[in-house]
Parts: structure tokens; sequence; C-alpha cells
């Protein structure tokens, strides 16, 4: 004892900071170890996460095996139909909409609004009192799109006679739908509704879907994997910056819309709708992501989180081994706004588009595009350190996509529920804030996280059900 103090001391202070200005007095070299008790010190998911921890090897196993389900997939676009025609289940008096199951009486002010115009779209209703009163006297349905091999953006509202993208896994022979993106402004998925909204969906539907759909008949369907991996080496993320991707899928189909029966004014149209909409291909990295985590979703004893999304007043979650929605409230997303509106005019975050961040796109890819802190805020170190610390909560990563400023490290691929409980690290997502009110639209854009009552809520499940088999 007596030499160690006649030596030059290397101290680690550990949890307390109280001796670090003491230290700092003394001149004395050291450095501060932030301890904290593992998930707060809260016995009760202490027991969780042992209980967990006597399986790892066999959980490692089942989430090995749902990476390698995702990763396999070979997904194409193939067509866009009418949504009643292809989307099992869907019929003129249902309605989809995003995040986890939601009634009437507690949707948010923008799904509202889209509610109501999807009914006047569909023809069910003439006015807004005459869509509302048919939705209170129980003659229409609701249900997530997840629940329907579905996503959508914002509200996320998908009726029957809505056209819809449809993707394809040739190995799994499963499908996924999106609908249309209607571009920026007032659109449906912020819950506008009037006469300009409508016109433009009845376009979609009439003028867009034929052509877009003889079009892909004639190339065979668009590789979306192949374009999100360029695209992530271009500067998008493929969630809330898509230029290089909808470039790209311009020019895929380009030259087999030209090559399609109709009317030359119409080819033109579909081919300035496109160019005119960086955000179309959102639409089509969102069901790429459904379709894939889709692939890895039901693998018994796995953690590993298959969807995410929000609905405006909750988030909601699913894991692999399980069918359950574990949801908690929908957080504010932090960021920027656009001239005239602050935090007072934001909905609660909203919508499908998490799923992105799900498969490891989006905010686990923002180190792909330093550009999008320019929308969301923050600085491009930020970015980057964001994809970096997604692979302290996630069970491996997909080489398919590979971020360029990170030397080429491929994408975190695997959110792991027991890794986002034990660190406190929760997914990042960066996204669109909607207005409270229908019909306003995007108010500005940032970065928010689940709630991590959801995360704790499904490893509670878990443990319960866990068995020796």
């Amino acid at each position: 004892m007596g030499s160690l103090f006649e030596r030059d001391l290397k101290i680690i202070n550990v949890g307390t900071p109280f001796f670090i200005e003491d230290l700092a007095l003394q001149g004395v070299e050291h450095v501060h170890l932030a301890w904290r008790p593992p998930v707060g010190g809260d016995a009760s998911l202490i027991e969780v996460l042992d209980k967990i921890a006597a399986r790892q090897d066999v959980i490692a196993e089942a989430n090995d095996e749902v990476l390698r389900r995702i990763k396999a997939v070979a997904v194409k676009l193939i067509g866009v139909k009418r949504a009643g025609d292809v989307i099992p289940g869907l019929d003129q008096k249902t309605i989809l909409h995003a995040g986890p199951p939601i009634d009437w009486a507690h949707m948010s002010g923008p799904m509202r609004g889209a509610v109501v115009g999807a009914l006047l779209y569909e023809g069910l209703a003439s006015s807004t009192a005459g869509a509302i009163a048919l939705v209170e006297r129980g003659e229409v349905g609701f249900a997530p799109c997840h629940d329907y091999g579905a996503v959508g953006p914002m509200a996320g509202i998908v009726s029957s006679s809505m056209p819809v993208h449809v993707l394809y896994d040739e190995g799994r022979k499963s499908y996924a739908y999106c609908t249309i993106n209607e571009g920026l402004g007032k659109v449906l998925r912020y819950g506008a509704n009037g006469d300009d909204v409508l016109e433009r969906l009845r376009w979609i539907e009439k003028e867009f879907a034929p052509v877009m759909d003889a079009a892909l008949a004639g190339c065979g369907g668009v590789d979306i994997g192949a374009i999100i991996a360029q695209a992530l080496h271009m500067g998008d993320e493929c969630h809330n910056r898509n230029k290089a991707a909808t470039g790209l899928f311009l020019r895929e189909v380009m030259l087999h819309v030209l090559n399609t029966d109709f009317p030359l004014e119409q080819k033109i149209g579909v081919l300035q709708f496109l160019n005119r909409n960086d955000h179309y291909f959102l639409n089509l990295s969102m069901p790429y992501s459904k379709l894939a985590l889709q692939a890895g979703h039901g693998v018994k004893h796995s953690t590993v989180c298959t969807v995410m999304a929000r609905n405006g007043v909750e988030f909601g979650l699913k894991i692999s081994s399980s069918d359950k929605w574990f949801v908690g409230p929908a957080n504010f997303v932090e960021g920027l706004f656009f001239p005239g509106f602050t935090n007072e005019d934001a909905a609660r975050d909203i919508g499908d588009s998490s799923i992105t961040e799900t498969m490891g796109l989006g905010g686990f890819a923002m180190g792909s595009a330093p550009a999008i802190v320019r929308f969301v805020g923050g600085s491009v170190q930020d970015a980057l350190n964001y994809s970096m610390s997604m692979h302290e909560i996630c069970h491996g990563e997909n080489s398919s996509f590979t971020i360029p400023t990170l030397d080429f490290r491929p994408t975190a691929l695997g959110i792991d529920a027991v890794k986002v409980v034990e660190s406190g690290i929760l997914p990042i997502i960066n996204t669109g804030i909607a207005h409270k009110e229908p019909g306003i639209g995007q108010v500005g854009a940032g970065l928010v996280t689940p709630p991590m009552q959801c995360f704790i809520d499904a490893l509670k499940d878990y443990a319960s059900a866990l068995t020796d088999s």
C-alpha cells in the first residue's frame, strides 16, 4: 500500500461525479466513468433481463435466422394496381391507416382529415359531415396497414379504389403494398381533403396508374433493393431524402413509359409527375422494407423488431417472435419548423415510414446523407454519429447497404429489443412534422425516438412466454 501512493496515480472515478472537482484541483490525472445501474436499477426489469440472458444462445441463433431471411429477399416492383383488387381482405368499407390499431374517437387531426378524404374519394359520402356521420354510425372499419401487408406514410390511409405499388419477393412468394406518393403541399397523407386533393388522387388513379402498370409489365419489374443500395452512395438515406433514388427510378422506367400504347400527352404527364416529386421513392423504400422485415417475422425466440409504426397518438412495435403490438404514447418530433410554425402547431409523431429505420435506412443511414441535416437539424457529425450508434442496438449489419462516409461500413440491421433496454439507446427516426389540424400539411422535419416503454413491455411479454423448449 505504501508504494502505491509513491507512484503517479491514474484514477478512474466510477459513478458519482462529486470527487472530480477535488481531483482536478489537485492536478491528478483521471477519467470519469459515467456508470449507471442497469435499467435504472429496476429490480423487476433486471429479473426479466436475467431470464432472457439465460437463453442468450437460443436467442442469438433465432436473431441470426431473422437477419438471414431479411437479407435473402429479392424484391421487385411489379405493378401498380387497385388496392381492393390486390390487398387480401380489403373491401370498400375498410380503411387502412398508419401505426398500431386506433379508433375514430382517438385519431389525430391529420388522420381524421385523411379518413374523410378517403370516404369522399370512394364516393361513400358527399360531404365532410356525411363522411363523419358514416363513421360514427359504425359503417366504416379501421385497421393498421401493417396487418394487411401494407404501409403508408403519415396518416397512411389506404382505401379500396386507391392505386398501390405492388412489390413482390420471388423467394418467399410474398407481397407488400403502398400508395402512390402525392408530392408536397396539401395532400391526403397530411389530412387535406379538398377538391384539389381529390382531383389529384383521381388523376393518379385514372391517368398515372395505368401507364405505370403497363410500363412495369413491359420491363419485367424494377429491382428496388438495387436502387436503394446505389442511392445510399449518392446522398440519400431513403426516408426523408429520396432525390437520387427517385431519379434512378425515373431512369429505370422512362423508356418503358414511352413505349406504352397510351397517348403521348398522358405519358409525358406521368414522367413530369415523377420528375417533380423528389419524395416519390419513399413509397417504394417503405414497402421494400416491409416486405424484407415481413420475411423475418415469425421466428420463435427472436427479439428483433420487425415493425415500428406511429398513428399520431401511439407508437407501436412488433418483435419477430410475437404478433402482438406493444404501444406507448408517440413522442413529438424535435427539429426545424417551416417559417410561421412552432412546436405549438405540431402533431405527435405519425406514419408507417419508420419501417425504413426498422430496416436500417432513414435515421440509421443518415451518415449517407449529410445534406439531410439542413432539413432535420443538427450537424453532419451528428448524422455520422447516429449511424454509428445504431450498431450498438442492432443484432448485425446489412452488407447490401453501405455508407461511404463511414468507410463503406454496412448499415446496422436488426433492432434488438434486449440491446435497446440494456443500453438505454433508442432507435433514431428522421421524419416530417405534421400540423395537428387536418389539411394544413407538413410544418417541419426533425428527429424522434420511440417510447422506451414499448421495448420494455415487449421484453416482459417475451420473458413471460419463455419455456425450456
